[in-house]
């Protein structure tokens, strides 16, 4: 148990000193999209400081006329610029005079860069990240030829008119190149209609005006899903299926007399059965077996599918770009 607990903390450790990282990095680029050009149009900067330190600093070294340090509490950073009432909120330097080292007493277009330039480096640490990761993974979509299974459609799917097995072509006129990303292609056009694949036949199905107010407020939740099959994959911390006898791989095919082929619909039935004792039918290997499982509150029986698409029979794309074609497609990405 030792062993398991230092372990978890190790794991921990590592991710918190990742997260301090890469938030330490987007502070120190954002304080620098200040600092220069505040630099540059000739005002004073008192201070540089990454994370907040009042009453005392974990580390300070004045170089010039800027004292640059490290603060204690890891919320953020600053840079205090004479003639600006910012983090510091230091009044009492606007009761003289401006200077002209100050940023009061620079043009307003001049005093707007600076404001401006923390949030402009900020949008372009986001293009730059985008960018890289496009050029290094390339896109990986799952083309709607390959969605083996079809949808699963949830309630506001149905309202309207997707049934479970369809398969969304296009939105508007234009194809679906990514069946897991149609929800959000839906919501980001004007399209008023989409096509989707039927039982091998093409039908087009109006959207409702409301349909984008809807997904917009639900997230994308409760309308379609990538429909697998439930193999099971894992098991959480006190699984009433795992305690009943369900082990990794079976494939779960009904409950009680109903038929569920798919994962969502054995997750729609026994959402229904909460807090009561269900016979759930598996495959395994070439056996099928009937296993008496109680459900919690929550209608679950606990068991994490696998979610792999590789492993689902969904194949996947990929389309690579040199460095030069991934600017426009990461821009594209990022937007």
């Amino acid at each position: 148990m030792m062993h398991l607990l230092v372990i978890s903390l190790s794991a921990f450790g590592v991710k918190a000193g990742q997260f301090i990282l890469s938030f330490s990095i987007l502070v120190i680029l954002h304080e620098l999209g200040h600092f220069l050009p505040a630099k540059w149009f000739g005002c004073r900067v008192d201070k540089f400081y990454l994370f907040f330190n009042p009453w005392f600093s974990l580390a300070k070294k004045k170089i010039g006329e800027t004292e640059y340090g490290l603060g204690w509490i890891p919320f953020g950073g600053y840079v205090k610029i004479a003639g600006m009432v910012d983090e510091s909120m230091d009044r009492e330097q606007l009761k003289a005079p401006p200077q002209p080292y100050e940023f009061r007493s620079k043009p307003a277009w001049q005093r707007l860069i600076i404001m401006l330039g923390g949030v402009t480096v900020n949008v372009l640490l986001a293009l730059t990240i985008f960018i890289f990761i496009t050029w290094t993974w390339g896109d990986e979509y799952l083309p709607p030829k390959n969605v083996t299974y079809g949808l699963a459609v949830d309630s506001l799917g149905r309202s309207v008119g997707l049934k479970d097995g369809d398969i969304i072509t296009k939105v508007g006129a234009t194809p679906v190149k990514d069946e897991t990303k149609a929800t959000l292609q839906i919501l980001t056009s004007e399209a008023n209609n989409i096509t989707v694949l039927r039982d091998g036949q093409s039908q087009q199905i109006s959207i409702p005006d409301d349909l984008v107010k809807s997904l917009s407020k639900s997230k994308g939740s409760g309308f379609v899903s990538i429909r697998f099959p439930a193999i099971v994959d894992t098991f959480p911390e006190n699984s009433n299926a795992q305690k009943a006898g369900i082990k990794k791989g079976d494939r779960i095919i009904g409950m009680d007399s109903l038929k569920t082929p798919f994962f969502q619909d054995f997750q729609q039935a026994v959402r229904q059965r909460k807090n009561e004792s269900v016979n759930v039918l598996v495959l395994r290997g070439t056996d099928s077996l009937t296993i008496p499982v109680n459900v919690n509150n929550e209608g679950m029986i606990g068991i994490a599918p696998v979610n792999d698409l590789h492993q689902l029979n969904l194949t996947t794309e990929r389309k690579t770009y040199t460095f030069l074609e991934s600017f426009p497609a990461g821009w594209h990405r990022c937007w």
